[in-house]
């Protein structure tokens, strides 16, 4: 996945020959947000989207719902989440974090808008 915020290897849900070709797409996170776990305040205030080992690291502005979910806005691109314990500190909402998560866990979509 080649973006404005950045690159990573996740795994493609479009038909294979559609691969490598630019598309809207869908993002699928299927690990949930732990604080201090997989998730916790980010040192910059600037979306990026990176490898880190066998993790892929998304750094955006935090979004709580009152519904017990997260959105996570990575330049422009909400990501849905859903929370795990320990429950965000007070201030979490709205604030810069880094969430990292299993690369087996993440799925691209091709969509139309």
């Amino acid at each position: 996945m080649h973006s404005e915020v950045g690159t990573a290897v996740v795994l493609w849900q479009g038909a294979p020959e559609a691969a490598g070709h630019e598309h809207h797409v869908e993002w699928t996170v299927d690990e949930d947000i732990v604080w201090a776990g997989n998730t916790g305040l980010a040192v910059s205030a600037t979306s990026e989207l990176r490898e880190d080992g066998d993790r892929i690291v998304f750094r955006g502005r935090l979004s709580l719902t009152e519904d017990g979910a997260a959105l996570l806005d990575v330049g422009g691109t909400l990501i849905l989440f859903e929370l795990a314990g320990p429950a965000p500190p007070d201030g979490a909402d709205e604030s810069w974090v880094e969430v990292r998560v299993g690369r087996s866990s993440v799925s691209l979509w091709p969509c139309r808008l």
